[in-house]
């Protein structure tokens, strides 16, 4: 299938900004050809920072499992919203209300006593009434609302599943607060990893396999994104009339080679 023009890769970038789940691997499953690109890339010379929206697996565990299909991969190089969000709750000194996946706690740590902020992670199936009606009574009360990510869906082995981004819109609709999203599409989160990495927007490039949140975002962003058919990728994403990929690639490992092909 053949990929689209990438008018905004006139050169190679200094850094490349990788999406895990959908574009590296599936589930527990490496999509085929993923290891040996990224290896590719490695012996390219180019750094890397992975940002993934996932909350609910610790980052020790992310990287571990990334390790066990075969990905080099360190600690380090791992971006995680959960971090952001514990970032922005130390920087602005709340006590929070954690709605976490029960794996995460130890990461993050406990709510707070008297809590004055909702952190919404992604909790799967641990979340019930109870907990959400927690959330809206602290928000109608004035309480800040911090969201780690606002994902309508992803994939899983066994297809494609409902994600967190319900829920917060749910919490917004109810409450007439609106979250504030610290994960992918928000800006920060991809100028955090530039920052670190120290280079401009324009100097790096995003591969992902979702159109809004990885591609649009990136793009909103002033970074050059390639578009990945596989994860929860849809048909038609790529002919989308409003968000433009830089790139169209059937997979990660084709992103690699095109993407190490421009001088």
């Amino acid at each position: 299938m053949a990929a689209n023009p990438a008018p905004h890769l006139a050169r190679r970038p200094r850094v490349v900004l990788v999406d895990l789940a959908g574009v590296l691997h599936v589930g527990e499953q490496a999509i085929p050809g993923a290891v040996d690109a990224l290896a590719r890339l490695r012996a390219a010379g180019l750094p890397l920072r992975f940002l993934t929206n996932t909350t609910r697996t610790p980052r020790r565990t992310l990287v571990a499992k990334l390790q066990r299909m075969g990905f080099a991969i360190d600690e380090d190089e791992l971006q995680t919203t959960p971090h952001a969000a514990q970032r922005l709750v130390r920087e602005r000194g709340l006590k929070p209300l954690y709605l976490v996946h029960p794996d995460l706690v130890a990461e993050i740590g406990p709510s707070a006593d008297a809590p004055d902020a909702v952190v919404m992670g992604d909790m799967g199936p641990h979340l019930d009434y109870a907990q959400l009606n927690a959330a809206f009574r602290l928000l109608m009360a004035g309480g800040a609302f911090i969201a780690m990510a606002k994902n309508r869906y992803f994939m899983e082995e066994d297809g494609l599943s409902l994600d967190m981004g319900a829920f917060v819109t749910g919490l917004e609709f109810s409450s007439g607060v609106q979250a504030e999203v610290v994960g992918k599409p928000a800006p920060a989160f991809f100028h955090t990893a530039l920052a670190e990495l120290g280079v401009s927007a324009a100097d790096a490039v995003v591969i992902g396999d979702d159109l809004h949140d990885d591609i649009g975002a990136a793009l909103a962003a002033g970074i050059p994104a390639i578009l990945v058919r596989t994860g929860k990728f849809r048909v038609g994403d790529d002919a989308d009339a409003a968000i433009r990929p830089s790139l169209v690639a059937d997979d990660f490992a084709d992103a690699v080679t095109r993407l190490l092909a421009v001088g």
